[in-house]
């Protein structure tokens, strides 16, 4: 996998320094949008004078940028959630890893990178052997929102049997954690935030969880935390994630009861709904007769299944990466005689936390693209609280030579 960052021209290194978007580098050098993308691309080449503008510029931002407290990375990364976090207690993201262009079209146009930042594709790509593991830099903090795919823990308690050594190699090989498993095992990281659905606990009656927690513990060494946090006291959405933080340290302090609860009591939808709605968001007819009937269907069965109808002073069901199919998740009623709308980009932005105070989310992609991206993403308001609970104890140098090496025995057992 290339080092994307070796392809960026010098006017794009110069103008991610200066913290500007291809508009607004466009505007500052007095040229058109076009001219900029041609520069940007390496098409032609910039003119003197707009270089130089760029490195003034560039030499400002880097003035009031403040150093970074900690160096962290960023796998699955999607559209950004979990970094938000953490570069608002003051870390430096040096890597990240998006497969999904999409995805990775949204987080590009969200976040300014510098010129250490490396953007990849397929993580897979970077833990093949030791010599690609070497290039994910160092850091002090992984952040991942793990895929969560079954585990197959064949051949474990015949090894047990046989009194064999077996590490996550045998138990996640084949998975997207052990990915993960083997960046930790490689750079050794002060600690680590891992989010996934809460299902993820009780999946395969608890024998994926219990091999997750095996490998972080037992075998890599790490001082581990888990916790069921709904987002209700920070959006208006009853979403619950588990979160899974690990401190190399084990005489690290942390816990979940550090997280700090919002005291007011949580919003509703009227927080995040726009007064004005394009009318292509409205279901049609057609749509709408089908989630009605769908509904009556298994109400009379005697079960819940259908469409959530939804009111300003309501709290939402969880937003999923198929709300785009139907909105049939959260519809938003319109009054009497009028057919439910369903969410605008815009407004699950705000539902998931992106568009909270005086941040803004730039939205790149299809409405379709955004549902998904939106479902798939972490509430944001959720990892700042987790982030801040952790901050005491991510301070310091990626290369600090107080870690401490894995012991032979988790040496032996991750081979």
């Amino acid at each position: 996998m290339p080092n994307f960052q070796s392809n960026k021209t010098e006017f794009t290194i110069l103008r991610e320094r200066a913290g500007l978007t291809l508009e607004e580098a466009a505007q500052s050098i007095r040229v058109t949008h076009r001219t900029a993308y041609r520069y940007d691309s390496g098409e032609t080449s910039p003119t003197p004078l707009a270089v130089e503008i760029l490195k003034l510029l560039a030499n400002a931002h880097q003035k009031v940028v403040p150093e970074a407290k900690f160096r962290f990375v960023d796998i699955f990364a999607g559209i950004g959630g979990l970094r938000v976090g953490f570069e608002n207690i003051g870390g430096k993201c040096v890597f990240t890893s998006e497969w999904d262009k999409f995805a990775a079209e949204t987080y590009r146009k969200n976040f300014t990178e510098d010129p250490d930042h490396v953007f990849a594709g397929d993580i897979r790509d970077f833990t093949q052997s030791s010599e690609a593991l070497d290039r994910i830099p160092e850091h002090d903090v992984l952040l991942a929102g793990f895929p969560c795919q079954p585990f197959s823990i064949a051949g474990v308690s015949k090894k047990n049997s046989l009194g064999r050594p077996h590490g996550f190699t045998d138990a996640t090989q084949g998975t997207l954690f052990f990915d993960l498993a083997q960046i930790i095992k490689h750079r050794r990281p002060k600690a680590f935030l891992l989010e996934n659905v809460k299902n993820l606990k009780s999946h395969d009656k608890g024998n994926t969880f219990s091999t997750i927690l095996k490998v972080l513990e037992e075998d890599l060494g790490y001082k581990v935390r888990t916790k069921i946090i709904s987002a209700k006291p920070w959006v208006p959405q009853g979403r619950e994630r588990i979160f899974i933080v690990g401190f190399l340290d084990h005489n690290t302090p942390f816990s979940f009861d550090n997280v700090v609860f919002p005291d007011a009591p949580g919003p509703t939808l009227k927080d995040i709904l726009l007064p004005d709605v394009d009318q292509k968001y409205t279901l049609t007819p057609k749509l709408w007769d089908y989630l009605q009937g769908y509904k009556k269907k298994h109400a009379a069965k005697g079960n819940g299944f259908g469409y959530g109808l939804c009111g300003p002073n309501d709290v939402a069901r969880t937003l999923s990466a198929r709300y785009y199919k139907d909105g049939s998740e959260i519809l938003i009623d319109q009054g009497p005689g009028k057919r439910p709308r369903r969410l605008t980009p815009k407004e699950c932005a705000k539902l998931m936390g992106f568009e909270r105070g005086n941040r803004i989310w730039d939205i790149p992609v299809s409405d379709t693209q955004a549902y998904k991206q939106f479902g798939n993403a972490v509430v944001v308001p959720v990892v700042e609280a987790v982030a801040e609970a952790m901050s005491p104890w991510l301070s310091g140098s990626a290369t600090d030579s107080r870690r401490e090496p894995l012991s032979e025995q988790q040496a032996v057992a991750i081979g």
